[in-house]
């Protein structure tokens, strides 16, 4: 079976799904340079597994072809775009839909898509104001959560090692789990069976990476075993959703979580369960993965960890961490848009192209499905200098951090998911760092896995020494 990096083929069958091939496939890539298809059923999904993740696939094309490049997915033709240039000639602020979210609803096959222009809007902005309301009120529990994890590591020998992505996501499902759901995931036992229902949905990606275009073809039912895995879980999942739902439904409560937004805009309980749904599945991979990858890159870069130190201890001194304070960590912030772009947090991201269009001197046809090659972009020497150093300073530069807004990384394009996973992420840090050194194993050697959002192959080791 196929076996390589989930983006190989989910990415694109569930941003664009059957409507594929709902439309007639030309042959021709309409003169953008690119290769042809391998397989004539296939197209270049046999290149896409060789190169073992749709990542290192547009790696190698961009480099041999340029800035604009195209390949085959089946019958149905696929551009890429791998410069800040290009990217700048077709992404449009104005759109509503973010393609994280409209990739995870194919995967859960929900089918609510909103409305006219301004419905979509008003749902977008009910959203966003939803994750800043949960993260105002709930900043206590973070800290909360942050403290006991801090403890915990103290409680350790300076030579144990400990899994840091292991850890990472525990206390990522915990902060991000009781900000949508609330006190439900106080109980020790609802957090627990919510990751394990999380690890077997993120597991069902690698069947379809197993089984490829099976979702279309209807060979998904060939891996009956995990499909029903991923089915009882998802179930388990909405269901606990539905229960909160009707019980916040005309109350008010102290705490304020993500779903108390959506109730009082008065969504129907599909909405809010989709939107729920997606909102705590991007947001616990997102963050427990910026956490993982901002604590690697700290315990490899001693000058960084260092600064960092400085302005927390200059922003907090002996004072009690704050949401007002939080604010003020400048350099931190700096520090995790490097994470996201030295990691490649995102490799892919992708809008399916309404109209005719034209970026460089290529016309790109109706219904192709366009990729932003992100993690190509983010590695660009001419963009990003020394692009392999880990460097938070480079976002000195304001044309840095408009252009690292561009591609939706921060600023007024930024998915509500990051923004959530930036503000879990800044408290976490300001605990941690205010009284450990984080280091690194000798000897260690982190590879790198291109999935739905970056990893490492293996589990992330580290050591912690108490700071004087």
């Amino acid at each position: 079976m196929l076996d390589f990096a989930i983006f190989a083929v989910t990415f694109l069958l569930a941003l664009v799904g059957a409507v594929l091939y709902l439309y007639p496939a030309s042959r021709q890539a309409a003169g953008i340079p690119g290769v042809p298809p391998t397989e004539e059923k296939d197209g270049n999904l046999p290149d896409i597994v060789n190169s073992g993740s749709l990542h290192e696939f547009l790696v190698h094309l961009h480099e041999r072809y340029g800035p604009v490049v195209s390949f085959w997915f089946g019958r149905r033709l696929v551009v890429s775009l791998g410069t800040v240039d290009v990217l700048k000639q077709h992404i449009n602020p104005n759109k509503t839909s973010d393609p994280f979210e409209t990739m995870l609803k194919s995967l859960l096959r929900y089918q609510s898509t909103g409305g006219n222009v301004s419905e979509n809007h008003m749902r977008k902005k009910l959203y966003e104001n939803g994750v800043t309301a949960s993260l105002q009120s709930n900043f206590a529990l973070l800290l909360k959560l942050s403290e006991e994890l801090l403890d915990k590591w103290l409680s350790y020998p300076e030579s144990q090692h400990v899994p840091l992505s292991q850890h990472m996501l525990g206390f990522a499902v915990k902060s991000v789990t009781q900000m949508v759901m609330g006190s439900t995931f106080e109980d020790g036992q609802e957090v627990v069976r919510f990751q394990k229902n999380h690890g077997t949905m993120f597991s069902y990606f690698q069947v379809w990476a197993e089984i490829g275009k099976g979702f279309l073809d209807g060979s998904l039912d060939k891996s009956a075993n995990r499909k029903k895995q991923y089915e009882d879980a998802l179930m388990q999942l909405e269901s606990i959703l539905k229960k909160i739902i009707k019980e916040r439904r005309g109350m008010n409560f102290n705490q304020h979580i993500f779903i108390d937004s959506l109730v009082q805009g008065n969504l129907n309980d599909q909405q809010i369960l989709e939107d729920s749904m997606i909102f705590s599945l991007a947001s616990c991979i997102i963050t427990a993965k910026l956490c993982t990858w901002a604590i690697c890159f700290l315990t490899t870069s001693e000058e960084v960890q260092k600064k960092l130190y400085e302005e927390i201890d200059q922003v907090f001194g002996k004072g009690p961490i704050t949401p007002e304070k939080i604010e003020q960590l400048r350099y931190c912030r700096q520090v995790l848009c490097e994470t996201v772009r030295a990691a490649r947090l995102t490799p892919v991201s992708a809008r399916l192209q309404d109209v005719e269009g034209k970026v460089d001197k290529f016309i790109i046809p109706r219904e192709t499905l366009v990729l932003y090659a992100l993690g190509v972009v983010l590695q660009d020497p001419r963009t990003w200098p020394s692009p392999h150093k880990f460097d938070p300073e480079r976002f000195d530069d304001e044309s840095v951090v408009k252009t690292f807004s561009l591609l939706g990384f921060s600023g007024t394009q930024e998915c509500p998911e990051l923004r959530c996973a930036y503000m879990v992420t800044t408290v976490l840090l300001s605990v941690l760092v205010r009284r450990l050194h984080l280091l690194s194993v000798e000897g260690q050697v982190i590879e790198t896995k291109y999935e739905l959002v970056t990893s490492s192959k293996e589990e992330a080791w580290i050591t912690v020494s108490k700071r004087c």
